[in-house]
């Protein structure tokens, strides 16, 4: 298992729609197991492939506290949402330290399959209906500061390339010799 790179907003890829998992085979056994890793080092939720720079429709959630609970979803998709909205404030690996209130349905029925090509249907509320529509938004290249208004966008986005930019110049004053 290995630790994967997860893209941060505001990244182009972050907004590539992601193509239907194909095959169900080691390849993707892999992908999985470290996509698990990844999500639980970070420490999060849930994780979208698109995140970590593969386009294929799956997902990672675990919203236990033990972390013991993890649920994989291939080739997602939402049959079924309740009128009755929620907000709920919402974070994200790939937009670090940032946190905000979105509104979504409160329930969803999603239907998907596992890892290994089974499929199941779920019905689920809470912090796992967030987490669920959040890593699906993902999939189709939606960030959730989108659901944010222009200016609090505009802000983030700012930060977050401030905060880049500051990284990229810490690190390169390291590999000089600590020098600025």
């Amino acid at each position: 298992m290995a630790i994967l790179n997860i893209l941060r907003y505001p990244d182009p890829r972050l907004h590539k729609v992601a193509k239907p998992v194909a095959e169900f085979d080691e390849r993707l056994q892999k992908l999985v197991a470290d996509m698990a890793e990844t999500m639980y080092d970070a420490p999060g939720v849930g994780l979208a492939a698109t995140q970590v720079d593969v386009h294929e429709r799956l997902v990672v959630i675990d919203v236990s506290e033990t972390h013991d609970q993890l649920k994989v979803f291939c080739n997602p998709e939402i049959t079924w949402a309740s009128e009755e909205r929620e907000v709920y404030e919402e974070g994200c690996l790939s937009v670090p330290g940032i946190y905000d209130g979105v509104e979504r349905p409160a329930r969803v029925k999603v239907r998907a399959m596992d890892q290994f090509g089974k499929a199941f249907e779920l019905e689920a509320d809470g912090l796992l209906a967030v987490c669920i529509q959040h890593e699906m938004d993902h999939l189709m290249g939606k960030v959730f500061v989108e659901y944010l208004s222009p200016l609090k966008r505009n802000r983030i986005k700012t930060k977050l390339l401030k905060e880049e930019r500051g990284q990229q110049r810490d690190g390169g004053a390291r590999a000089a010799g600590g020098r600025r």
